[in-house]
């Protein structure tokens, strides 16, 4: 096939999978990612693995999506360059909090971002309450009153929100600049080169140890693909109101995972707060229709 053309994977994803199985798919597959992405910590550090997973993200959207890459009016230029920086702002953000805060903290912080578009967009009353709600879950959910925090740890945290709500409304935008994924895979890319200097050196001490390369495609995968592909369709036909309702999500996703598969012990108060964001998602979703 020509390298000219996006390939349409959204078409036959967004007719085959409603959107909010998408973004609720996406989430699972970035908790798994980051219980991955545990493994590489010790050898390259976070900026070594948010490098990777832009860069080995970028190939492997590149490879599945083979979007054309020139002849694209300088707006269009613009808006990838713009949804890259984001992309890499998120991730260096986020990463660089939960050196310095525990990561339920950095979490429920971050999550600002995608709360404040649900309230910003909130045409009712009732979409006020679903929003308390996720945010009361959010709170359940991380050990707010346990320690003592690091202010630059929370300010990195809050920048972060900010990154993630930008994202929502880029990637929004993003999709109506170009068919198919090719938008999405373009950033990507982009966002390699942002994050090259950050990571790209401390990377390279992985290349002596090829399980540890094969668990970094893993995390590409997991952690940069798959949502990013699935998000970024599932904002074609979702509001961002909606879909930052939904991210709230990731949280109780996490806790879920951890008991699954870490064994961690579920609290009362956390099955407490994994139902109040559930309920908050359904509830949203179903208000959109």
């Amino acid at each position: 096939m020509s390298s000219t053309t996006a390939v349409p994977v959204s078409k036959p994803l967004s007719s085959v999978v409603p959107p909010w199985m998408l973004v609720v798919t996406a989430i699972i597959s970035v908790q798994f990612g980051a219980a991955v992405a545990k493994q590489l910590f010790d050898e390259i550090g976070f900026t070594g693995v948010v490098f990777l997973r832009t860069f080995l993200g970028g190939i492997i959207f590149l490879l599945v999506v083979r979007p054309k890459i020139f002849g694209y009016a300088p707006r269009v230029y613009a808006v990838i360059g713009l949804y890259a920086l984001v992309i890499a702002a998120n991730m260096l953000l986020f990463y660089a909090s939960i050196e310095r805060i525990p990561l339920g903290i950095a979490v429920a912080i971050a999550f600002l971002g995608p709360l404040s578009l649900s309230v910003i967009g909130s045409r009712k009353p009732l979409d006020l309450l679903w929003v308390a709600l996720a945010l009361g879950g959010i709170l359940l959910l991380s050990p707010i009153t346990d320690v003592t925090l690091d202010p630059v740890g929370i300010g990195l945290a809050f920048a972060c929100a900010a990154a993630w709500a930008t994202i929502i409304l880029v990637a929004k935008r993003a999709g109506e600049v170009l068919p198919g994924n090719g938008t999405v895979a373009l950033a990507m890319c982009a966002a390699a080169f942002v994050t090259a200097p950050f990571g790209a050196a401390n990377a390279l001490h992985l290349v002596p140890h090829l399980g540890l390369i094969g668990v970094a495609l893993v995390v590409a995968v997991l952690s940069s693909f798959i949502p990013f592909m699935f998000e970024f369709v599932a904002l074609r036909s979702m509001s961002p109101r909606v879909f930052g309702l939904l991210m709230s999500l990731e949280p109780a996703a996490a806790a879920l995972i951890g008991w699954v598969i870490l064994s961690e012990a579920l609290g009362i108060e956390k099955i407490i707060g994994i139902g109040l964001v559930v309920i908050a998602s359904i509830a949203t979703t179903r208000s959109e229709h």
